[in-house]
């Protein structure tokens, strides 16, 4: 099964991806928790140039991340599911989709064409959408984020608009959890819906 976690920063689907890992560990199961933009020596190099360099074209933004999700998808995730193992991943194609594609104009159908190509169509089980709203996400993240953290809440606007459109559009795949709650409800929640 592959599995990712989306939402806006701050939303706490890292903390969530990292639970649901070692719950299903706990249960016998083999996982592979990995990450985007990362996950391979190339990924995390990339990460790195386009969270905490300086500005980056959306249409280079939108490249470099696929460029990673690419050798992540070639070298990690599908080498993972071909030998049986749950991938667990936070974050994947929709939010190029949502950040790229909607945050910075670039069209919804051009990034998700672009990454569908670059991942030979490889699209997750379940995507887990932990929703907050952008108030709250500038909030739990405050000044310090990375570059597209620092873009502000009219950026985080349309992401959170454009998750919503993706939840709406494959509601087979899609489960939406508030992220407003404690922790372990949340966390309670998805396992309950992924089982």
């Amino acid at each position: 099964m592959f599995v990712t976690f989306e939402g806006l920063d701050g939303c706490g689907k890292t903390t969530q991806a990292v639970l649901l890992a070692d719950a299903l560990r706990g249960d016998g199961v083999e996982v592979v928790s990995t990450r985007e933009p990362g996950g391979t020596p190339l990924g995390e190099a990339i990460r790195d140039l386009v969270l905490h360099g300086g500005h980056v074209a959306p249409w280079a933004e939108a490249a470099l991340y696929a460029a990673s999700r690419a050798q992540h998808v070639d070298g990690v995730i599908r080498p993972a599911l071909e030998r049986g193992a749950t991938v667990v991943c936070d974050r994947y194609i929709d939010s190029s989709v949502a950040y790229q594609g909607v945050g910075r104009g670039l069209g919804l159908e051009e990034v998700l064409a672009l990454n569908l190509a670059v991942v030979g169509g490889l699209l997750p089980d379940r995507t887990v959408l932990v929703e907050i709203d952008p108030e709250t996400a500038a909030e739990r993240v405050g000044s310090s984020g990375d570059r597209i953290e620092r873009d502000g809440i009219a950026l985080w606007r349309r992401v959170a608009g454009a998750y919503r459109t993706l939840a709406e559009r494959y509601p087979e795949r899609y489960v939406v959890v508030d992220g407003r709650r404690s922790v372990a409800e949340v966390a309670e929640e998805i396992r309950d819906r992924l089982r």
